[in-house]
């Protein structure tokens, strides 16, 4: 698929991988909308790429309606949606860990948020003679890491609609759905866990430009591609040796 002069969305873009992604695509000569929660931190990074910023909790739905609403009106052109924006919760399943509410503010950011929002922008989708879906799940999606479990649980979920989304939409649509699944990266969001051990965000992004490029529709950052061939080759081993220490 080409990836030049096209309009995209990237959710959860105020730093990281949406960041480094949106650097990378904007790089491209693509036209670049980037979203996030947090405003101060949104609208810095737009003005730091020099890209149209909107401020939008992807778990609210009046703030979803706006962005959908400003995406048809000032950019129906749009063929492209990244969705990026999650959180994740530190922690081990046992009594007293509150794994139930943990799980529900996992699940509305990393699982419900992008199923409404890619169902709600597929109208403008499809009038565009080429578009894309990129979901990025995480390489948990197939085997659960102890001390996320509700965020794999979510990247599992995820990963499982994104399948689906794909044979779908392939049917009747020219609409490709890709995922990515990326191993430890160093961001904010993993600090309490190594991250500074991980790949820089900006490995991510490059990985996510040359895998829509080459039609790669699972694409996998890192670890992640030995880590999916020693899972399906042993289960039970590739589990105990990715929890191995935890």
């Amino acid at each position: 698929m080409k990836i030049t002069q096209k309009t995209i969305l990237v959710t959860g873009a105020g730093s990281g991988i949406g960041y480094a992604t949106a650097k990378r695509l904007s790089d491209e000569g693509n036209k670049v909308i980037i979203a996030g929660r947090n405003a101060a931190k949104i609208e810095k990074a737009g003005i730091e790429l020099g890209l149209t910023s909107i401020v939008c909790d992807v778990t609210d739905s009046e703030s979803v309606n706006n962005l959908i609403n400003r995406i048809k009106s000032e950019f129906p052109e749009l063929s492209i949606i990244i969705n990026n924006a999650g959180v994740a919760n530190l922690y081990k399943l046992g009594e007293g860990a509150g794994a139930f509410e943990k799980a529900k503010q996992e699940f509305e950011t990393n699982y419900f948020a992008p199923v409404r929002l890619i169902e709600l922008l597929l109208p403008v989708l499809k009038t565009q003679p080429e578009a894309a879906i990129v979901n990025i799940t995480s390489n948990v999606s197939f085997h659960p890491l102890i001390i996320l479990p509700t965020y794999s649980d979510t990247k599992a979920a995820l990963h499982s609609h994104t399948v689906a989304l794909r044979v779908t939409l392939a049917k009747d649509t020219n609409i490709k759905v890709f995922e990515v699944m990326p191993s430890l990266i160093d961001t904010e969001a993993t600090k309490d866990m190594g991250g500074e051990n991980g790949l820089p965000p900006s490995a991510v992004a490059e990985d996510i430009f040359n895998g829509i490029s080459n039609d790669s529709y699972e694409i996998y950052v890192g670890d992640t591609g030995q880590q999916f061939l020693d899972y399906f080759a042993n289960p039970v081993a590739a589990v105990q040796n990715f929890n191995n220490g935890l």
